[in-house]
């Protein structure tokens, strides 16, 4: 019984997968596929590829949250050894394609948001509507939790994590004020930091929590977001076969910008490649082509069910043939 009730609670769920119709059809899984999923998270999007590539379509599924990868383990045991799960980071999808034998894949799925479960997480600091440790890591084994990020970093520093990550109009008072505040005490819990935030910005008013943009420019330093973007991309690309579909979720416009600059690039575009992309893609052949003129957004009826979809964007390729 003790087992069954942990298996329960490992299966269980908030996240509801953000565009799972139009995700399925763009990576348009087949029968004997094999797919990877580079934030396999609550495994819903997972689920979708492996039933629809039954009976033995693959998949190889990465997250950097072990509590996410251990809840998911259950939710696609079912599919036995269809299944592949790797603890990484989605910028080491190379070496855990290579590990398990994952490449010239038929398609690779990035969904970038922020798994509800990892949002709720106690203890995790992600959420703004509880105080707890500021830790905001995904995987909590590596690196340095936000609390440790906001007692070392200069107020120059600050203010270019906030302005740069978060676009906080804000973010030079903002910087001075949590500077101010740790010569007193340290931030080390995320009602503290709100409680500065508030300080400079006022209560809340409205849908948009005034610490939103903070939370987001600290997560996405902390992990170090849009540098693994980058890579994953870039890596992401080799993997694929011929024919291979490569289907991107972004919920910021950070975000987006980069898949959207990648692709075009990719695709023989102008040159925009962002700064910081591993190799300059722009002069060679093309090797992918967009199938989403616009970024595929939720339906009003999604966003009604799930809220957090609203800021959704999909934008989906097919890897050319090699020249």
């Amino acid at each position: 019984m003790a087992e069954l009730a942990t298996q329960h609670a490992a299966l269980s769920t908030q996240h509801a997968p953000v565009l799972y119709a139009e995700t399925l059809d763009f990576l348009a899984p087949r029968v004997g596929g094999r797919y990877i999923d580079c934030t396999v998270g609550g495994g819903g999007h997972a689920e979708g590829v492996l039933a629809r590539s039954s009976p033995d379509g693959q998949l190889l599924g990465l997250d950097a949250d072990p509590a996410a990868l251990e809840r998911v383990r259950v939710r696609l045991a079912p599919f036995g050894d269809r299944v592949r799960l790797c603890h990484a980071n989605f910028r080491d999808v190379g070496r855990c394609a290579r590990a398990a034998g994952f490449e010239a894949v038929d398609g690779i799925l990035f969904d970038l948001g922020l798994s509800s479960d990892t949002l709720e997480a106690a203890g995790r600091g992600f959420s703004f509507r509880r105080d707890e440790p500021l830790d905001m890591r995904f995987d909590p084994t590596e690196g340095e939790p936000a609390a440790m990020l906001l007692a070392a970093s200069p107020e120059a520093e600050l203010r270019g994590i906030l302005r740069r990550y978060g676009e906080e109009p804000a973010a030079g008072r903002l910087a001075r004020a949590i500077v101010r505040a740790r010569e007193r005490a340290p931030l080390a819990t995320t009602g503290e930091l709100v409680a500065v935030v508030e300080s400079v910005l006022g209560p809340p008013r409205g849908r948009t929590h005034p610490a939103t943009r903070v939370f987001q420019a600290l997560r996405i330093a902390v992990n170090d977001e849009l540098e693994s973007l980058r890579a994953a991309l870039a890596a992401a690309v080799d993997l694929l076969a011929p024919g291979g579909r490569l289907v991107v979720i972004a919920f910021h416009s950070l975000e987006d910008r980069i898949v959207k600059q990648f692709m075009r690039a990719e695709s023989g575009g102008e040159c925009r490649c962002p700064p910081g992309l591993p190799v300059c893609v722009c002069g060679r052949a093309p090797r992918l082509r967009p199938i989403t003129r616009k970024p595929v957004v939720p339906s009003e009826a999604e966003v009604a069910r799930n809220p957090r979809a609203r800021s959704a964007k999909l934008r989906a390729a097919v890897r050319l043939d090699a020249a």
